[in-house]
C-alpha cells in the first residue's frame, strides 16, 4: 500500500466537497476537538498493549484489566519476560487471550531488542511488531506522535459507509477512501467524534437517524427517506 505522503487527493465535485466540509463542520461543533484517547495509559508501550487488548474488545474492558495489569508489569522488560500461562490469565476477560499473551511478549521482546525498549513511530515498523496491524499502528502514531492517522474501527467504517464516504468493506482500503477525501489535519479528530457519534446517536442496533444532526448530509438516510417516499 501507498505511504500517507503519497496518497493522492480524490477529485470531488463541489456539491461532494462542501457536503464533507459540512459534515465535518457539525462534528467540530457537536463534539470536542481536542484529542482523546479512550484507553488509559501513561506511557507510549502501555497504550500499545493496551490497543493490542481492544481487538474485538470494549475500551471499558480494557482499562477494567489495564488497571491492574500496569501496576503488576512495570515495565516493557517485565511483559518481555512475563510468563505466558501467568499473563494469559491477567488479560482473559479481553478474549482472544492466548494470541494476545503470545503476541504482547513477542512484541515486547522485540521493542527490546530492535529499539532500545522504544515505540517506534514508523508505521512499517509498528505493523512488523507481533500483534500489530494498520489499526493498532495508527492509535500510536495519532495519540502518542501526533502523527496524522486514521484508525478504522467498527463504527469508523459502519460510519463512513452511511455517509458515503467509501463503499469498502476491508479496514485498509476504507483508511485509504478517507484519506483521499479528508483533510489530513482532521483525520485524527475524525477517529475520535464518529467513534463517539457511533457510541452515542448512530450506534449500529438502534441509529436516532431523526435525532442526528447529520440526517440531512448521510447519504444512506437520504436514501432511505427517497426509498419511503
Amino acid at each position: 500500500m501507498a505511504r500517507e505522503d503519497e496518497i493522492k487527493k480524490k477529485r470531488l465535485s463541489k456539491a461532494e466537497k462542501e457536503r464533507i466540509d459540512a459534515i465535518l463542520a457539525l462534528l467540530d461543533e457537536h463534539y470536542s476537538t481536542e484529542y482523546k484517547c479512550y484507553l488509559n495509559h501513561e506511557t507510549p508501550w502501555q497504550l500499545l498493549i493496551a490497543t493490542i487488548l481492544s481487538a474485538q474488545c470494549t475500551d471499558e474492558r480494557v482499562n477494567i484489566v489495564t488497571k491492574d495489569l500496569f501496576v503488576k508489569y512495570k515495565s516493557v522488560e517485565d511483559f518481555a519476560n512475563a510468563d505466558l500461562s501467568e499473563l494469559e490469565k491477567d488479560i482473559h476477560s479481553t478474549g482472544f487471550y492466548r494470541n494476545k499473551a503470545k503476541n504482547i511478549i513477542a512484541c515486547c521482546q522485540t521493542l527490546l531488542r530492535e529499539y532500545h525498549g522504544e515505540v517506534p513511530n514508523d508505521i512499517d515498523a509498528l505493523t512488523n511488531l507481533a500483534g500489530v496491524g494498520r489499526k493498532t499502528a495508527n492509535v500510536i502514531r495519532g495519540n502518542i506522535f501526533h502523527e496524522p492517522s486514521i484508525v478504522v474501527d467498527t463504527h469508523v467504517k459502519r460510519i463512513s459507509k452511511k455517509l458515503g464516504f467509501t463503499k469498502e468493506d476491508d479496514p485498509v482500503k476504507v483508511e485509504y477512501d478517507l484519506m483521499k477525501i479528508l483533510p489530513r489535519e482532521h483525520w485524527i479528530l475524525y477517529n475520535i467524534q464518529i467513534i463517539t457519534h457511533g457510541r452515542g446517536l448512530c450506534t449500529a442496533r438502534s441509529p436516532q437517524c431523526d435525532r442526528c444532526f447529520l440526517s440531512h448530509l448521510c447519504k444512506e438516510n437520504m436514501k432511505n427517506i427517497r426509498v419511503r417516499k
